[in-house]
């Protein structure tokens, strides 16, 4: 059972560096022009650690988020080395790129509180 733990919390160590070092990547060195204005906001590991799910915020419309995410997985080979480079890594995680949604839902569920809120008043 500790073992578990300990590799979950590794895990999750590795996790959280590894979205430090991606954003560092997107904002700073990444030139492809399709890449808009991204945010890394969180990274998942799967339990056997080849593959990690990165999840990204992007500003703009539906047409900036799929070009972004083109860019991104253009440039996935160049930022899974640059990864494994700098984090020491012997396998880096095959990468995925995915849109984050998490702060559209939270709006969207916001504004329907407010408004059974209004209603109920």
């Amino acid at each position: 059972m500790d073992q578990n733990r300990a590799a979950q919390y590794h895990r999750e160590r590795l996790a959280d560096t590894m979205r430090e070092e991606i954003s560092e990547i997107v904002e700073g060195e990444l030139t492809d022009p399709r890449i808009g204005l991204a945010t890394v906001t969180q990274v998942q590991i799967v339990p056997d650690g080849r593959q990690a799910f990165v999840l990204v915020n992007v500003a703009g419309d539906a047409e900036e988020e799929k070009n972004t995410l083109a860019g991104l997985e253009a440039a996935k080979g160049y930022i899974k080395h640059e990864l494994a480079d700098r984090l020491r890594l012997r396998h880096s995680p095959e990468l995925h790129f995915r849109l984050d949604r998490s702060q559209q839902y939270e709006t969207r569920i916001d504004s329907l509180i407010e408004r059974v809120k209004k209603r109920k008043k």
